[in-house]
């Protein structure tokens, strides 16, 4: 109830705004929604933090600010250091071992508890954050759930809060504390490389899922499991705008007017608040010609005045440094705009320098400095680590029958089930009889990389081969499992040539990994960088063999030409780990009987044309409208696209 009334006042703040032109940065704090702090603050933990804080040094104050990387900084460096976080980028493991054992990861994390420990001075004790943005997809062996573009065309928020829980407790197997997730980007243009990790176009659908998603990472607030000891700390992230920037461009420009900031890119951010989300993270990006990092108004008017945020305020990797007149060491500017802790993985040794000297100066004033580390000191108490033992001895910690196990697996293949959305089934030709002769192609047929996309065991999600994935199936061992049971066979060819003729053709086919900086397009054509697939395609095509289409991608692309020459269409996105998920969709099982019928829906608008990234309610006419999907209940005949 709470948060529609928040939804309702913030439609009603938008619609009188509405005249205010595009391009005048201010910002009005009285159009935004006033929200009470969740959870209230508790008197008690209040006092703790004051007596910490007469107790601080300065040097130890200023250390809570920086969070460092794994790969530059070691457990030694604590004994000198203060820090009060680390974290690992998407590249960085315990001694620099890409597919470190998940083992490794837990000593790693007791080995810098212990040296925080043995440092002389006030015990405060270290956060890690990792990026668990569809699972605790960085260790090996741990489940992957699809991408966020998936779980959008799920309509499932109790799904989600399943999903988070289920991250939380493979996250705490490790010994991290602290999960970068969720993203909360409403994507306005397709062209951006991040745009699988937003769930939807339309604000409807974030703001249905970040509560959901908050409180299966961290729990209920006001309740005894909040951040509990199956809970990690969640992060709403990028704050704000981060998926309205100009032609799509990561880290680029949104110029959207104040009341589009607040009626698009808002409404996740008023759930996730409501939800009791103890961190958020600063976009790279910038609002009207203004880098957020350096942006007081909406950092500290808006989110933590006017939203009642009294959590910490993390900024982005080096994101400070893209700030004017500021660099990775010397960035006063952010911290003076609201940002309460520097990530600042390499050059955090400079950065703290800085940070003292310019407290001492008065260039950061010291009342600013105490708000930062107010806040810090306050997620930390919440989340009991003051009492909390060395990260192996904590509940579900080395339970490593926790990472991939079958009910998480379940979980995945559900959700990975529930994403998946027909496009196109001209004769009825799915779902394929389970004895079937099925011959299965394309690059992305039997890579459980592929499938899982970026930020999979590493950055960019192009390592590892099907082996490094002790817990998944391919989608081609799927296929070839559901047939066995049948008694039909799936065949895999990679380059799609066979010796005997198959009943129909599967080919699984899509956009290779990748994540943030190097998956922007410069439009959405995937015939223009992919011909090879298309080839395949019309090949198996005119031999007179069905084809079954199966693409995987972060994001819908204009593929009229594949849609074509197929005769059924699937939009598989980034299912991740349970491969399995497809077949259960498109093989039926041995007594004839449709096993699982398609429910997913567009979250996301299908371009008509290369050219044309479209949204929901904008003129222009999409080829597959948002909300679209085909189920075997409610088929329909396509025929040919136009437009090719």
């Amino acid at each position: 109830m709470r948060l529609r009334l928040c939804l309702a006042l913030l439609l009603a703040l938008a619609t009188g705004a509405a005249a205010q032109p595009a391009g005048d940065s201010a910002v009005h704090p009285e159009l935004w929604p006033q929200l009470a702090p969740v959870p209230p603050r508790d008197p008690a933990i209040e006092q703790r933090i004051d007596a910490l804080l007469a107790r601080m040094t300065l040097e130890e104050q200023v250390g809570q600010t920086i969070q460092a990387d794994i790969a530059t900084v070691s457990p030694e460096d604590l004994l000198r250091y203060p820090l009060g976080s680390i974290l690992n980028g998407g590249d960085s493991a315990p001694g620099r071992a890409r597919l470190a054992a998940p083992a490794d990861w837990l000593k790693l994390a007791d080995a810098y508890y212990e040296a925080n420990r043995r440092r002389a001075g006030t015990s405060v004790p270290l956060l890690w954050g990792i990026d668990a943005v569809h699972g605790q997809n960085k260790i090996v062996g741990a489940t992957l759930f699809p991408h966020n573009i998936g779980l959008g065309a799920a309509r499932n928020p109790e799904l989600i809060r399943r999903i988070g829980a289920a991250t939380a407790l493979e996250v705490r197997v490790t010994g991290q504390d602290w999960a970068f997730a969720p993203t909360l980007a409403v994507v306005r243009n397709d062209r951006w490389g991040r745009s699988y990790e937003g769930y939807s176009e339309d604000p409807d659908i974030v703001a249905a899922y970040a509560g959901a998603m908050v409180e299966g990472l961290q729990g209920a607030p006001g309740t005894p499991d909040f951040l509990g000891p199956a809970r990690v700390l969640a992060t709403a992230k990028h704050f704000i705008g981060d998926g309205g920037t100009l032609d799509g461009i990561d880290q680029g420009d949104n110029r959207a007017s104040e009341a589009e900031l607040i009626r698009l890119h808002l409404p996740g951010y008023i759930a996730a608040l409501n939800a009791g989300v103890q961190t958020v993270m600063a976009s790279y990006s910038s609002w009207q010609g203004r880098k957020m990092h350096g942006n007081a108004a909406l950092l500290t008017g808006v989110l933590k005045q006017r939203l009642g945020f009294e959590g910490l305020l993390i900024g982005d990797w080096d994101g400070h440094a893209q700030v004017p007149g500021c660099g990775p060491a010397d960035c006063p500017a952010a911290m003076l705009a609201g940002i309460d802790i520097y990530m600042a993985p390499e050059q955090w040794r400079a950065l703290y320098d800085t940070l003292l000297a310019q407290v001492r100066s008065g260039a950061i004033p010291q009342a600013r400095l105490d708000d930062a580390v107010r806040r810090i000191l306050r997620v930390k108490l919440r989340a009991g680590l003051f009492e909390a033992p060395r990260p192996s001895q904590r509940p579900y910690a080395g339970r490593y029958g926790l990472l991939g196990s079958p009910e998480h697996r379940a979980l995945a293949r559900q959700a990975a089930r529930e994403s998946l959305v027909l496009l196109k089934n001209d004769g009825a030709l799915l779902p394929l009889a389970a004895d079937s002769r099925v011959l299965v192609t394309g690059a992305g047929a039997d890579d459980i990389s592929r499938q899982s996309g970026g930020w999979t065991l590493g950055w960019q999600g192009n390592l590892g081969t099907n082996a490094d994935f002790p817990h998944a199936q391919s989608i081609f061992a799927g296929l070839s499992e559901a047939l066995a049971a049948g008694g039909g066979v799936a065949r895999f060819s990679p380059d799609g040539r066979f010796t005997d003729r198959p009943d129909v053709a599967v080919v699984v086919f899509g956009e290779a990994p990748y994540a943030e900086m190097k998956g922007d397009l410069p439009d959405l054509s995937y015939s223009a960088r992919h011909s090879e697939d298309l080839a395949l395609l019309r090949r198996l095509a005119e031999q007179g063999i069905p084809v079954v289409a199966v693409f995987l991608s972060g994001r819908p692309l204009w593929t009229t030409p594949e849609i074509n020459t197929s005769r059924a269409f699937v939009a598989a996105w980034l299912p991740g780990s349970e491969g399995g998920a497809v077949a259960d969709l498109l093989v039926r099982a041995p007594d004839g009987a449709v096993r699982h019928d398609f429910r997913g829906r567009l979250s996301f608008s299908w371009p008509r044309r290369p050219d044309q990234p479209v949204n929901r309610g904008d003129a222009a006419e999409p080829l597959f409208p948002y909300g679209y999907g085909l189920s075997y209940a409610e088929g329909r005949e396509m025929g040919l696209l136009p437009g090719e």
